[in-house]
This record gives C-alpha cells, sequence and structure tokens, in this order.
C-alpha cells in the first residue's frame, strides 16, 4: 500500500482529552454562550467507535485550537478569539500547562503538518481490534490517538483491508495479543500488497458500500478478493477456517 498515492497518519493527540474532547451538551453550551466557539469545535471518534464498514457516533467533539502550520503560512488559534472556550479550558489550566504535547500555548494542541488532512475523508480504525474493523470517516470528522488514518480515502483499499485476505495476511506481520488482540499498526497496514487495477474493476468491490453491509455482501468481496490474488482452492480454505 505504501506505493499508492496516499498517506497513514496518526490521529489527533491533545495530551489531556478532559478538557479538548467534550460532549454535545457542552458543544452546544459553549455556541450558545458564543456562537464563534463553532468555529474550531469538530466532530471526533475514538476506536471504540470505528466498527466495520461503520461507525458509531459518540456526540463527542474536538475543541480544535490547532498550532497553526508555519510551512501553508496558517497561524495558531489565539485563543483570546473564543471567550467562551477559553473560560472552558482555564478550568483545566494547571494541566494544560505541565502536558508535553502542546502548542505555543497551553490552550494550544501540538504541532500538526497535516492539520488540514483531516477536513478529508478518510479511512480509519481502531488500532487494537479483534479483527478487520476499518470505514470511512466523512470530511471534517477527526479521530482521535492512538487510531491511525488513511488519506485520501478509497474505496477500493477499504474493501481489501476489510477482507479476509487482507487481515490474514497483516496479522502475520505482528503479534496477537491476550484476547485475540492484534494492533493495527501502520507499520503493518502499508505492508499489505494491494494489486493496482482500472476504476472499473474496483467498481465491482464498491459498488455496493453506499448500501449496508451484510455478511452476504462480505462473502462477495471475499470470492473478488480471492479472484483478484490468484488464491487456489486450497488457500481460500485454509483462509476461511482462520
Amino acid at each position: 500500500m505504501k506505493d499508492w498515492d496516499i498517506n497513514i497518519y496518526r490521529g489527533i493527540l491533545t495530551g489531556y482529552n478532559e478538557a479538548f474532547i467534550i460532549d454535545g451538551k457542552k458543544k452546544d453550551e459553549l455556541i450558545a454562550i458564543d456562537p464563534k466557539s463553532a468555529e474550531i469545535i469538530r466532530p471526533i471518534l475514538r476506536g471504540r467507535d470505528i466498527k466495520r464498514y461503520v461507525y458509531d457516533f459518540a456526540d463527542l467533539w474536538l475543541i480544535n485550537t490547532h498550532n497553526g502550520t508555519k510551512e501553508k503560512g496558517i497561524k495558531p488559534i489565539s485563543i483570546a478569539d473564543y471567550p467562551a472556550i477559553k473560560k472552558h479550558l482555564d478550568q483545566f489550566y494547571p494541566e494544560l500547562e505541565k502536558r508535553a504535547d502542546k502548542g505555543e500555548t497551553p490552550y494550544n494542541l501540538r504541532n500538526c503538518a497535516y492539520m488540514e488532512d483531516f477536513s478529508k475523508q478518510k479511512i480509519v480504525w481502531g488500532n487494537l481490534n479483534l479483527k478487520a474493523s476499518y470505514s470511512i470517516a466523512p470530511e471534517g470528522v477527526f479521530v482521535s490517538a492512538p487510531c491511525p488514518m488513511i488519506v485520501p480515502a478509497n474505496k477500493y483499499l477499504l474493501t481489501i483491508l476489510n477482507s479476509k485476505v487482507g487481515d490474514y495476511y497483516i496479522r502475520k506481520l505482528g503479534v496477537t495479543r491476550n484476547g485475540g488482540y492484534f494492533e493495527y499498526k501502520p507499520m503493518f497496514i502499508e505492508q499489505l500488497p494491494v494489486p493496482k487495477i482500472s476504476e472499473l474493476e474496483q467498481n465491482q468491490f464498491t459498488s455496493f458500500l453506499e448500501d449496508d453491509i451484510s455478511p452476504t455482501y462480505e462473502k462477495k468481496i471475499d470470492k473478488l478478493v480471492y479472484t483478484l490474488y490468484g488464491l487456489s482452492k486450497e488457500e481460500i480454505e485454509f483462509i476461511e477456517i482462520q
């Protein structure tokens, strides 16, 4: 996958989630006090929210007081421009001040050169899982570290990653922990060999993704992937029982 035109990144790291990740009630309260607050509050997913092809939004929101990007001329967020958010963060100031992951001020998040990529569609997954559980997060939705993400999203890659073949290959690169949990590190994901095929051929894998993904659909995907990789009957039977 590392030969594809994609980037694999880590989700956002705040250094103190208790302050920067809020629920919907608090979000609404901050915006009611100061409508400008909405400019820097974004939806965020955790690893536990991400399922196979779908995600469950837990109504959690990131206060994105980013630290800017010097290379792109983007300035850090000035907390003085957002008084309601500053008052909220001031409750946690001692913790914000001593955290290692901070930006220009204790109110700012740490430097993140790919901050703008959260505004794009992305493939996301929880780093620790019992099986392949990748989904696409829409534009503007953040994911929290240690969740990784692939930018830009590619539905064909999504089906390969969620397939039995893809998962079998990736899990052979690392060690499964107690309880069957595997750490889906980017260093393993990028090693998955994915054939580059035409857009028309890719549509065979992705044409149904707008529908609910049922076990029947997943079996159809796996059959396509078996053919894609030219697996024998014996190899297919071996992977099916894993």
